[in-house]
């Protein structure tokens, strides 16, 4: 039995890598022009709260409650927080961390909504067995106490 691979026709195997690393180079494009996008929504958003600060546009309420994120991608972000987290970490340290990541300007209400998806997908981490919580915090704001997580040994 051999243990090198040997392919028939190799032109095709470094087309297809070649054809692999420039669909990654622009998906990684379009990841900034989206991230870019959120930003520039975000700051209109803003914008239209200074002149009225009680407008209820659908467009607003649209980005806030429908905001979505790639399938995955909460749990990737969580999970890669807490391994490089030195300490356990709250869910509201993990979604403010979200927000800076994606360039989002929170008010009160979307950290609220994104809470709830990071806390979401903490207990369905739990559920999997790949986080536990560290007990709960002791100097918190006027919304705590919040629960700490911490990724589980061996869990991931």
């Amino acid at each position: 039995m051999k243990d090198i691979v040997e392919y028939e026709r190799p032109n095709t195997v470094s087309g297809l890598v070649a054809k692999h690393k420039e669909l990654s180079m622009l998906r990684d494009r379009y990841k900034a022009e989206i991230r870019k996008l959120t930003v520039d929504i975000d700051h209109l958003d803003a914008s239209i709260r200074l002149f009225d600060p009680d407008c209820d546009s659908y467009a607003i309420k649209q980005y806030v409650t429908k905001h979505r994120a790639q399938k995955g991608s909460v749990k990737r972000f969580v999970l890669n927080s807490l391994r490089e987290a030195s300490e356990p970490i709250t869910s509201r340290i993990i979604t403010e961390m979200w927000a800076a990541d994606r360039g989002l300007v929170c008010d009160e209400a979307t950290y609220s909504t994104l809470r709830k998806r990071i806390g979401a997908c903490i207990k369905g981490c739990v559920d999997q067995g790949l986080i536990e919580d560290r007990g709960w915090t002791r100097d918190h704001d006027g919304n705590g106490p919040y629960k700490l997580w911490v990724l589980k040994e061996g869990g991931c």
